[in-house]
């Protein structure tokens, strides 16, 4: 199936085909416009035999108190964890499929469109759950375009919803605690007349309050496959004022700020993109762009520290949205150590809306797209981490606590400590083919595969008592914890084509990671391509598989998919018949169905449709079928996914994305239709005839 066939490579404005169909607004508030920056790894980075020794990775392993399993030990923790916690649903999954399980793809896919709606399959129905201003917590205001407040806002949900996590409710079948992040504002979108150059000081403290995360009780409509909010007593905002406890090794001098002496104590969470959930029932929330927070209209002269902001690219002059103006933490010269306040994970406990969330810098600190466990059969607590950045990284926590079974608020705590405790890793890639047959045009090698091993190198060990160890020389654990990319530098860890999500499957235990693009791939100066990363130019990006060996330190891995038009040369669907399957471009977010299928979400995607939520076979004959389940409305991006027995949730950011777009003239209506402004919003989308007992996806509901 040729993409050429499906749509006219056109767009009606804005970025061109085959770059990227992501618009410049989305690229200037997101994360501020980063890729038009220069590339912020700029390391040649040595080999690693060059270095290994200064590296004992037995004095690693004994630290870190964890045991190398065998290559085939990829069960996950058994009773525990019963939910098979691995993705990012497995506690709504019940009983996991068999190994090896494909997706049951007979459902007829969705043509590649430009609509301003949200498509699904025939057969299939869909529905917004919620949109940025609705109601959350008691007293709220309904939403007013027009006269939005800070307080308002505060109680409302936010804006740009990103992560999806669920969690049933009391073993009941029709209510959820349901989870989102927030992960920036799009300040022209949102106020009628924003000057960009003197935004007011209640649009500011708007945007504040629409960043961060959302806590609502959700339940199931009796009639259909809907779900719809509840004001409930879980129901919560956390905003980019909400207080965190910030816990590791970077916890000092490095933190420490005139209105907090002990570099423990921060005010809220920001760009919090994707993440996944625990099998202590709490919520992993990556900060990501960060660095585009924070600005200054003072001076930063030493050398060294800006080239610390070079590297995260935090430019020191005046910050996009200007924020600080409005309060000096964000001014890199009167607060300097505020900006290594972020870029952590964040862990959150939505079962107590009192409870203080927690920044984990044992695990680094680097624009995180998110984090994503996985237990091993002797209950190894494994953390999975991509660097959203073109030439940065992928990242591991192995940790050295067991998990608590309880149940109770006193076992999470206890649980929300076994990120705090372990060794960091990051990752470097090998191939297995002829260097001559890696030359940038994504031509297959002649052994049929794009694959290889991979070795995980330690960055540093924290102890049950906090002490931490440092493996990278030079550096203290605190600088690997704050500038946990210049560790990655030092080591030799390999340049990857902006690593995203990272997802472990909850029933063959293999790690998926998203790899988006990378136009700057083989450029002048720039990193050539290898096998891991096989085309210069890289617009489409691919979808890499892992066979880990979780708490060691070796890996194999292959590409399952080299996305882009099928019909083009340089594409490739695990082996799978290419005319038979749906065009994809950008993979951003990944996610499992309880049984095992692999669904894959796109950003940007740059054949000039909108972009979607496609199943993609992962093993069986059919391994590499991919077919676009789900597309969003015009300039959205989606994002989530969560897909579970019964039903398939997206969140929608950022609709009506069109540069020369205006509150005016938007591009888009969508979700409220007639004349009305976008909104960031929810979608669930479930097979027709739903009344509560729908078969599962893997089951072939899909195509039932």
């Amino acid at each position: 199936m040729s993409i050429r066939n499906l749509l006219p490579l056109t767009t009606s404005g804005g970025a061109a085909p085959g770059i990227s169909n992501r618009q410049h607004i989305t690229c200037l508030y997101k994360c501020g416009d980063q890729c038009s920056q220069p590339v912020p790894n700029t390391t040649d980075n040595p080999y690693f035999g060059d270095i290994a020794a200064g590296i004992s990775r037995r004095g690693v392993l004994k630290a870190a108190g964890v045991m190398t399993l065998a290559a085939g030990a990829t069960q996950m923790l058994p009773s525990t964890a019963a939910a098979q916690i691995s993705g990012p649903l497995g506690s709504l999954g019940g009983a996991a499929g068999s190994l090896g399980a494909t997706v049951d793809t007979t459902f007829t896919p969705v043509a590649p469109n430009t609509d301003d709606a949200v498509r699904v399959p025939a057969g299939y129905r869909s529905d917004v759950v919620i949109r940025w201003g609705d109601p959350v917590l008691p007293g709220a205001p309904e939403f007013d375009f027009e006269n939005q407040t800070a307080a308002a806002q505060a109680m409302q949900y936010g804006y740009n919803c990103d992560l999806a996590v669920m969690f049933p409710m009391d073993d009941r079948d029709d209510r959820f605690l349901f989870i989102v992040n927030h992960e920036y504002t799009t300040e022209p979108s949102m106020f009628r007349g924003y000057d960009e150059a003197a935004p007011t000081r209640e649009q500011v403290e708007i945007a504040w309050a629409a960043h961060g995360l959302t806590v609502v009780e959700l339940a199931a409509r009796p009639t259909d496959g809907g779900l719809s909010p509840v004001m409930g007593s879980y129901n919560r905002r956390i905003t980019a004022t909400t207080p965190f406890e910030l816990r590791g090794p970077a916890v000092g001098a490095l933190t420490r700020t005139a209105a907090d002496s002990t570099g423990s104590r921060v005010l809220g969470t920001l760009n919090n993109c994707a993440g996944g959930h625990t099998p202590w029932g709490t919520v992993l929330s990556g900060e990501e762009n960060f660095n585009q927070y924070f600005g200054t209209a003072g001076s930063v002269t030493d050398a060294a520290r800006l080239e610390e902001l070079r590297r995260y690219g935090i430019a020191a002059e005046p910050s996009g949205r200007l924020w600080e103006n409005f309060d000096s933490r964000f001014d890199l010269a009167a607060e300097p150590n505020e900006v290594h306040r972020f870029g952590y994970v964040v862990e959150v406990d939505p079962w107590d809306s009192t409870s203080t969330p927690v920044k984990h810098s044992a695990m680094g600190r680097f624009k995180h797209e998110g984090a994503n466990i996985h237990v091993t059969a002797d209950g190894t607590v494994v953390a999975y981490s991509g660097d959203d950045e073109r030439f940065d990284y992928l990242y591991k926590f192995v940790s050295s606590r067991k998990i608590n079974p309880g149940k109770t608020a006193e076992a999470r705590r206890e649980n929300m400590r076994i990120l705090d405790e372990g060794t960091l890793y990051v990752a470097t890639f090998t191939g297995n083919s002829p260097e001559a047959e890696i030359d940038g045009s994504g031509t297959l090698p002649t052994d049929g595969a794009f694959d290889g091993t991979g070795t995980w190198l330690p960055l540093m060990t924290v102890a049950a008592d906090g002490k931490a160890v440092s493996h990278v020389p030079g550096m203290t654990p605190e600088q690997v914890a704050v500038f946990t990319r210049v560790a990655g530098d030092k080591v030799g860890a390999t340049k990857m084509d902006r690593p995203e999500d990272v997802e472990p499957s909850p029933t063959t235990g293999k790690v998926y990671m998203a790899l988006t693009n990378n136009s700057q791939r083989g450029t002048a100066g720039k990193a050539a391509a290898d096998e891991a990363n096989p085309r210069h130019n890289n617009k489409h990006g691919q979808v890499l598989e892992l066979t880990d060996d979780h708490a060691g330190t070796g890996f194999g891995w292959n590409l399952l998919l080299v996305c882009g038009d099928p019909a083009a040369a340089d594409t490739y669907f695990g082996g799978f018949d290419k005319t038979k399957v749906s065009p994809i471009s950008c993979p951003d977010n990944l996610a499992f169905e309880p049984a095992g299928g692999l669904w894959v979400s796109t950003d940007g995607n740059a054949l000039g449709f909108n972009d979607g939520l496609y199943s993609v076979a992962t093993s069986g004959a059919n391994r590499g079928e991919t077919k676009l389940f789900l597309t969003v409305p015009i300039g959205a991006e989606t994002c989530g996914p969560l897909v579970t027995d019964h039903r398939v949730i997206v969140n929608v950011q950022h609709p009506g994305d069109k540069d020369g777009a205006t509150i005016e003239a938007p591009a888009s209506h969508w979700p409220d239709g007639g004349t009305s402004q976008p909104r960031p919003s929810t979608v669930v989308a479930w097979r027709e005839g739903y009344l509560g007992a729908m078969g599962s996806l893997a089951g072939g509901s899909l195509g039932s």
